[in-house]
């Protein structure tokens, strides 16, 4: 096998000699080889029957001279290669697995080996053309399904698509689109979803209609552009493309059996697809029956590939129709449930995997997916293998060159996207939290000075002095600054005057001396305009600063007489409003001043970005399921 990994796809083809490349015996030789037009397999089947005919009874022949096996031998040979050849076993799973939920066309199987909600859930969409799903956990030494969690991805699902019944014929695309919905829901919220052939196809249209849901998309041989390359399939719909109507014997099918699309047709029509394939399996048994591994494989391959599985009606005539004869998936045509799939909504990490040698699925057709999504060119990478189609899902070389590196890069995205994600969060919720303690600060006091008249003003009379230091709200400040003491000195002058205008008479004027010109500067901007204040206030602290002696005697005498603070409020509504905080902190207030400034900024710069919340996945409780032991 080779891998060719680009980030621009398509990937040039370089396939290596077909001596380098290990032959596969559960897929058989007529899925391995290099493919072909139709028109020269069927030409030329008759002579690749023959050529494998007598290829496997010379090495039988030389098998069996080894053995120095007699004819009574030979006699059992026979008989064994007859009843395994004609023997019809049903698929299982080579792994444990627990039933989540069951619906009337698929269930939901649970593979995972954790419970930790920090792994992302994997979902598993298997191929759904006439087969079992099982195709992705086909034996113990090749499975897509262990292969995944060896790489880390323990939290596993696999959708099993379940045989169509008479009541189940009008299953359509809506119908399994709402079922994903509701299992990215239930393992979740964002999910990797890995699609294999027609998995893949539909795994790509759910990313298309929900990309929010969908943490990375890997597919495996599965057509996106359906009239790329040379196609078997393809070669076959455009054939019936050129009638009248090309989706009659399609209908025709369909309305033989019921309304549902029976799997023996499906499995005739890709033994169609290799006319020679099948005699060219039996000759490769008959070749190798005296090796007991050879032929547990080769009933195992049996048991997935000759068991049919029916499909409903109404879901097959849609795949037909819109994605193989109108090939909508690429043109921009293509709605599902009234919506629209557009493949340029899809930004997640895409992995796209290829087999040189599908001649269902060539890969050109997967390749397509590259050309319409909007995902980053660093983010998508695509694995050209030397492999068939089937090869490509459970060929050992396969899962081990190619499935499991591309499996431990989704863990390790994953796993760098939850640090980014965790990183935010902490970084933007300080500065919210901040944000909402000291903005409301600076608001608190202008509500409660108009309430409480003489506990406001005292105690939060130094946020008011630093808001105009810092400019973070000037006109909310001063507008609820200015009416406050005009309350309280209309209120308190009255009751309070008699008592204490003897003995601060004879100070005012020490304090006035000084002050005068700025009371002149500041009882115009109180008054006039409170935006005025701001700008009249800020210098005026800075004079306090300078004249410190001046400036903090004078308080000092206003001091004793807490209540002749709100006395001397007319006479000068700045230096008595301002004497208690001026008193307690005349060597903090820069101190203050300048913490104010440093956090008031950093409340205001970080909640610019909205922290983006990580979904948490849950899970349903895992039990053991159905485990099939194998030989």
């Amino acid at each position: 096998m080779t891998d060719a990994t680009a980030t621009h796809p398509p990937v040039t083809d370089h396939p290596t000699s077909v001596t380098t490349v290990p032959f596969e015996p559960i897929v058989g030789a007529h899925l391995e080889h290099t493919a072909e037009p139709q028109r020269v397999r069927w030409t030329f089947a008759a002579f690749d029957i023959a050529s494998a005919w007598t290829t496997s009874w010379l090495d039988y022949v030389n098998g069996a001279l080894e053995r120095r096996i007699t004819p009574l031998g030979m006699i059992r040979d026979a008989q064994r290669f007859w009843s395994t050849a004609t023997a019809r076993p049903r698929p299982t799973w080579s792994t444990s697995y627990e039933v989540v939920k069951e619906w009337p066309a698929v269930r939901l199987l649970d593979f995972s080996t954790t419970t930790d909600a920090e792994v992302v859930p994997t979902v598993f969409l298997p191929p759904q053309a006439g087969h079992a799903s099982t195709i992705v956990d086909y034996t113990p030494e090749q499975s897509q399904v262990r292969t995944a969690l060896e790489r880390g991805l323990t939290r596993l699902f696999v959708l099993d698509w379940l045989g169509a019944t008479p009541q189940t014929t009008d299953t359509t695309i809506e119908d399994y689109v709402a079922v994903l919905d509701e299992v990215v829901e239930r393992v979740g919220g964002r999910v990797n979803l890995v699609g294999d052939c027609q998995g893949g196809w539909l795994a790509t249209i759910y990313a298309a209609l929900r990309p929010q849901s969908v943490a990375s998309l890997t597919i495996g041989a599965a057509p996106i552009d359906f009239h790329a390359g040379d196609g078997a399939i393809h070669d076959w719909v455009t054939a019936q493309r050129d009638t009248k109507d090309p989706m009659w014997i399609y209908r025709s099918l369909v309305d033989s059996s019921g309304g549902m699309h029976k799997g023996e047709f499906q499995v005739t029509g890709f033994k169609m697809l290799e006319p020679a394939g099948e005699m060219n399996r039996l000759a490769d048994l008959w070749a190798n029956i005296d090796d007991p591994e050879y032929v547990e494989r080769y009933l195992d391959f049996v048991a997935w590939f000759e068991t049919p599985q029916d499909m409903a009606g109404a879901f097959y005539l849609w795949t037909v129709e819109h994605l193989f004869v109108n090939n909508e998936l690429v043109t921009g045509d293509l709605r599902v449930g009234g919506e629209k799939v557009d493949l340029a909504r899809i930004t997640m990490p895409v992995h796209l995997l290829a087999g040189s040698n599908d001649h269902i699925t060539p890969p050109e057709q997967v390749w397509a997916l590259a050309k319409h999504v909007s995902t980053p060119a660093e983010d998508i990478d695509s694995h050209l293998v030397e492999a068939g189609h089937l090869g490509l899902f459970m060929g050992r070389r396969a899962l081990k060159d190619h499935w499991g590196p591309l499996f431990s890069s989704v863990k390790e995205r994953n796993a760098r996207r939850a640090k980014v994600e965790e990183k935010e969060p902490v970084a933007k919720a300080a500065p919210v939290k901040t944000a909402e303690t000291t903005v409301p600060t600076t608001k608190k006091p202008a509500t409660k000075t108009r309430t409480p008249r003489k506990a406001a003003p005292a105690t939060k009379a130094a946020p008011e002095k630093k808001a105009p230091a810092t400019k973070a709200a000037p006109a909310t400040t001063v507008k609820t600054e200015a009416p406050a003491p005009k309350k309280t000195t209309t209120k308190t002058a009255p009751a309070k005057a008699p008592a204490t205008k003897a003995a601060p008479a004879k100070k005012a004027p020490a304090t006035k001396a000084a002050p005068v010109k700025k009371s002149e500067t500041a009882t115009p901007a109180t008054t006039s305009a409170p935006a005025t204040t701001v700008k009249t206030e800020a210098p005026a602290a800075k004079e306090a600063t300078t004249k410190a002696a001046p400036a903090k005697k004078a308080p000092a005498t206003k001091a004793t007489p807490a209540t002749t603070v709100k006395t001397e409020a007319p006479a000068a509504k700045k230096p008595t409003a301002k004497a208690a905080p001026t008193k307690k902190a005349p060597a903090t207030k820069p101190a203050a001043t300048q913490k104010a400034e440093a956090t008031a900024p950093a409340t205001q710069a970080a909640p610019t970005s909205q922290p983006a919340s990580a979904t948490k996945a849950t899970e349903p409780g895992r039990g053991e399921g159905p485990k099939t032991p194998k030989a």
